[in-house]
């Protein structure tokens, strides 16, 4: 391997054109070396700023000598299949999350990367955001009393009708596309001790995969609510609120904040409300920095791997549990 860590790219998909690929050749860590792409002029413009080699197919990339790390944006169904595909080349994997829609498929690519020693991480990138640190901090120092309930949202507008979001065949669906934020929400501030109690899913008229839907859960031991809402078909909405028994805590734009956004944690207690504002970060640029250190040590993360797992497990208890609800009509 060379300084640079070499980085070749499946597809040309939006997250990876817009955030993944400029992030990349910001860090000193990576060099994108190729870009896969079953159109070409696709692959053409996506690796044009980079002055990256441009395959037909993905299985070429795959099997390049000169791929030391494959990034991973494709369709959720195709996960699993290219995962396994770059490991078993001895490639290093960042994939789009979720890692896959089955926990039991997802403990075996970990295994297999834990074989070969290679990275795998799945790319969850709000994690990486020191926001949510200082929101644990808050907790653990009282700042709200006892936690007495936890609810998150995560809802974006409806796309062009041909979007993959809206293609069961290709893993869509809301409770995979958005319904995985506040799920690691929960986990990343409650812990890992979260089960679940209940489902609902709609799909708005016209389409096949649900685009709206909730889930409540509650933390072991003391019982603490978990509401989770997630969906396609919304209002642009992305926050949680902690609630504890002596105030609250509330933070906007949790998931997908601009690098250059300045965090601001409300707290509201007995003495009145006040806000605390942070610095910006680039979650990112954190998340490739986090990819770079995996890679460097050439092994799979403890943390992400039981964070993924433990994820996978509560999205299959949720799918397992929903109840369908009547079609919205448009």
């Amino acid at each position: 391997m060379t300084d640079a860590i070499r980085v070749g790219v499946l597809g040309s998909a939006e997250i990876a054109c817009r955030r993944m690929l400029p992030a990349f050749a910001r860090s000193a860590a990576f060099e994108i070396t190729a870009i896969a792409s079953r159109d070409p002029g696709r692959g053409a413009a996506a690796a044009a700023p980079y002055r990256a080699r441009v395959l037909h197919g993905y299985h070429r990339l795959i099997e390049d000598g000169d791929v030391d790390a494959v990034y991973i944006p494709l369709p959720l169904a195709l996960h699993a299949e290219w995962v396994e595909a770059a490991l078993r080349a001895g490639k290093h994997v960042l994939a789009e999350k979720p890692l896959s829609t089955s926990m039991e498929v997802s403990a075996h690519l970990f295994a297999l990367a834990r074989r070969r020693r290679l990275a795998l991480m799945e790319n969850v990138m709000f994690i990486h955001h020191g926001q949510h640190a200082r929101v644990r901090r808050l907790i653990e120092d009282g700042a709200i009393g006892e936690p007495r309930s936890f609810h998150a949202a995560f809802t974006v507008p409806r796309r062009s009708a041909g979007d993959i979001r809206y293609r069961p065949e290709l893993g869509g669906g809301a409770l995979w596309d958005t319904g995985v934020y506040p799920v690691r929400a929960a986990q990343h501030i409650l812990g890992a001790e979260l089960t679940v109690v209940g489902a609902v899913a709609t799909a708005a008229a016209g389409f096949d995969v649900d685009t709206a839907g909730a889930a409540l859960l509650r933390r072991d031991g003391d019982g603490v609510g978990v509401h989770l809402t997630y969906g396609l078909d919304h209002a642009y909405r992305s926050t949680y609120e902690v609630c504890g028994s002596t105030g609250r805590l509330t933070l906007d734009m949790a998931f997908t904040p601009p690098a250059d956004h300045v965090p601001v944690i409300r707290l509201h207690d007995r003495s009145g409300s006040r806000e605390l504002r942070l610095g910006p970060e680039d979650q990112v640029a954190g998340t490739v920095a986090a990819f770079a250190e995996a890679v460097r040590r050439g092994a799979v993360r403890a943390e992400d791997e039981k964070a993924t797992l433990e994820q996978a497990r509560l999205l299959r208890d949720i799918l397992g549990t929903t109840v369908p609800t009547p079609a919205l009509s448009d």
